[in-house]
């Protein structure tokens, strides 16, 4: 029998009471229950009755009062969390280093950065002239920018080849709606012409002024349409230069890193079409590169006289690289120049003056490939961890043999590398630092395990923890997926994750299909009629994890956001008991009414991914797996559920729908939170360290079912 002191037994009595009260006042705080008004919903001669439709209104001022008793549930139910998450965006604050810059980059006579400065938000974007020793300019200051905003977001800056304009996009909404203005870089002056509802990016043509950028539709957000606006001009007088018509594609305009060129580009999920226009030509005609055939996908890069393509033609899976004169560029003058492998995927080329680099992916793993001009000896970039992330970042000049790449892992902070192609040197320019002292990448380990799917195949699994962990069923464990769209999550580093991993969690990255971890068939496995796939592969790797004991059912957690929230939902209401608990941001979960309704944003161009639901097969699939259809009475872990008002990729009623369903069918008394962002969208806060706030309230929730509060 245990012996405790007056003051030990005192204060057990004390504990034991206040968890009485707060358990009482739990169960006092009642959740919001939504109100039920069946709505019939008709397609293939079959009826769904869908109880909350009405949450489909966010200018209903009852939809907004149901949201917000929502959040103010949360916030009373988490009320002896907020110390500690206050604690914890402290502790992540602290570790990042908020006079921060980017590595400089060298383009067309200015080196150009990126920085941060201490207890501000947003970033400032500079440049200096010739030299790194040369006077700053600022050319935008986000920060000032910011002032007054709830919410803002600066994209596409593109800055003219005479070096004196620069085009940018702002959102202030996050609807992804950018704004396009112009500034003087000389003078500092913005000019008047403001051009709406564009996706943000722009490009320049070789005269200085004229300005191509690409609109949206004003419903479907969908990027359909690309003008061509002059300096000085009102916008009324732009000129449509192509309209997309068809609704299952979207299209933009950009600039060859020849310059020697414009591009327009249409893509769909299964198909993509390139024109192409002399960029000191402007108002001359665009011309197709390659006429849209269905299922051909390729990109193009320009080189002296010739086109390089990326393509998957003739049945080339994991795509191959061919050339092509700029003069006749019709697929059938494409010649082979690295043929198609099964196991390798080509994922992209970056061309210099002296050299071609290659981006591929073997076993799971990037490789980087260097491959002079003159016929001489190819290389590997050497990579001899177990797990990793390696890739090119700006190699925006043309003209050199430095390639600039990055690397990191899931133990490793990010570092920018300069490499010389011709001597082999490698230079450091800069890796992240971690603040507080306390990190040593020694401290912890990374592991690629495999667990095996139902059907046999093996499933990658990228985990890290700290040294000393042991197999006894009883680590904290999070898993995390992504597995759509062929979007590959690769193991990168993370200085929030710290805050997990040295209070016991194991954190691991399910590699499953419908990404392209291991080639485009590990994607093509995992999409359309082979959907479950996906879900069943993080439902097998969880088990995995389970029987092998890196954890157990008791503390198992599951992540996953967008598309990966999809998976979430699938998940629960397929295997509820393996997990304590979930975390879905953003999460698209009502999948079968969204994909028949093509009036908002990423419906019609995602037919290709998820298939088209007006036709029956397609329609019964999606039926049968999406999660808010499929809701059921039976016990559901732990969630956390968050959305944003503004988010235009997952429209907040999909989660709002889906807890209001739970909360209705489940039959447990287990935490459900519907976390609203009133003021934000699909991305969450646009500041750096609001952003934190949000991964706080994660971190809270996990932490408190596992009682860590140190």
């Amino acid at each position: 029998m245990k012996k405790y002191t007056y003051f030990a037994l005192i204060s057990l009595i004390f504990a034991s009471s206040c968890k009485e009260k707060k358990v009482k006042m739990n169960e006092e705080i009642k959740a919001p229950i939504a109100q039920i008004k069946p709505h019939n919903l008709e397609k293939h001669g079959e009826v769904r009755v869908d109880d909350y439709y009405w949450l489909n209104d966010r200018e209903n001022k009852e939809v907004i009062d149901y949201l917000n008793k929502e959040n103010e549930y949360y916030q009373k139910m988490t009320a002896h969390t907020k110390q500690f998450q206050d604690d914890l965006f402290k502790e992540m604050k602290a570790r990042i280093k908020e006079d921060d810059s980017s590595v400089p980059y060298f383009y067309n006579g200015y080196y150009y950065i990126t920085r941060f400065e201490t207890g501000k938000d947003y970033p400032i974007y500079s440049r200096k002239k010739g030299s790194l020793e040369a006077k700053e300019e600022i050319m935008f200051d986000c920060n000032e920018m910011a002032k007054g905003q709830s919410y803002f977001n600066l994209s596409g800056i593109n800055v003219s080849e005479d070096n004196k304009y620069a085009a940018f996009g702002v959102d202030l909404v996050s609807r992804r709606q950018y704004t396009i203005q112009i500034k003087n870089l000389q003078t500092g002056e913005i000019l008047s012409e403001k051009i709406e509802n564009t996706t943000g990016g722009s490009t320049w043509a070789s005269d200085n002024k004229t300005l191509f950028y690409t609109l949206k539709d004003a419903k479907t957000l969908r990027s359909d349409k690309i003008y061509k606006h002059k300096l000085g001009d009102s916008t009324s007088k732009d000129k449509l230069i192509y309209h997309e018509k068809d609704d299952t594609f979207y299209t933009f305009v950009y600039k060859e890193k020849s310059r020697k060129y414009l591009v327009i580009g249409s893509t769909s999920t299964l198909t993509s079409e390139y024109q192409i226009l002399e960029s000191n030509k402007p108002d001359g005609e665009f011309r197709y590169f390659q006429k849209r055939v269905r299922g051909l996908e390729y990109s193009i890069s320009h080189y002296n006289d010739s086109f390089y393509v990326v393509t998957n033609k003739d049945k080339a899976t994991n795509f191959k690289l061919m050339k092509t004169s700029e003069k006749t560029t019709s697929m059938e003058n494409w010649v082979e120049l690295i043929p198609h492998r099964k196991d390798v995927l080509l994922e992209g080329i970056d061309i210099f003056k002296k050299f071609l680099v290659v981006e591929e992916r073997s076993n799971g793993l990037n490789k980087i490939q260097i491959r002079p001009w003159d016929n001489s000896e190819t290389y590997y970039l050497p990579f001899e961890s177990e797990t990793y992330t390696a890739y090119t970042t700006s190699n925006v000049d043309f003209d050199t043999d430095v390639l600039r790449y990055g690397y990191q892992s899931l133990a490793t902070p990010s570092s920018v590398i300069d490499f010389n192609m011709v001597t082999k040197e490698k230079t450091v320019l800069k890796e992240q630092e971690v603040l507080g002292g306390k990190f040593d990448k020694s401290n912890y380990k990374e592991e690629r395990i495999w667990a095996t799917a139902e059907d046999g195949t093996k499933i990658p699994i990228s985990m890290v923890y700290r040294k000393g962990m042991k197999k006894n069923g009883s680590n904290p464990f999070l898993l995390y997926a992504y597995g759509s769209y062929g979007s590959t999550i690769d193991p990168y580093f993370s200085t929030t994750r710290l805050s997990l991993l040295d209070r016991g969690f194991i954190f691991a990255i399910a590699h499953v299909r419908g990404g392209e971890y291991l080639g485009r068939e590990w994607y093509e496995n995992g999409k359309l009629l082979k959907k479950k796939n996906t879900f069943t592969d993080f439902i097998d790797c969880s088990k995995y994890v389970i029987r092998k004991e890196y954890t157990s059912k008791n503390h198992l957690y599951a992540e996953g956001g967008s598309a990966g929230g999809l998976l979430m939902g699938a998940i629960v209401n397929m295997a509820p008991e393996l997990y304590n608990g979930v975390i879905a941001q953003v999460p698209f979960v009502d999948v079968v009414t969204t994909m028949l309704d093509d009036s908002i944003p990423l419906t019609t161009g995602e037919y290709d991914e998820w298939g088209n639901p007006n036709d029956k097969e397609y329609y019964d699939y999606m039926l049968s797996y999406s999660p808010y259809d499929n809701v059921k009475a039976q016990a559901y872990p732990n969630m956390y559920v968050s959305t944003g008002l503004h988010d235009s990729q997952v429209q907040y009623w999909e989660p709002a729908k889906w807890v209001a369903k739970l909360r209705a069918k489940k039959t447990d008394k287990n935490l459900l939170f519907l976390d609203t962002n009133m003021e934000a969208g699909h991305g969450g806060a646009s500041g750096r360290f609001e952003a934190l706030k949000e991964v706080a309230k994660e971190f809270s929730f996990l932490l408190d079912l596992e009682k860590i509060k140190k």
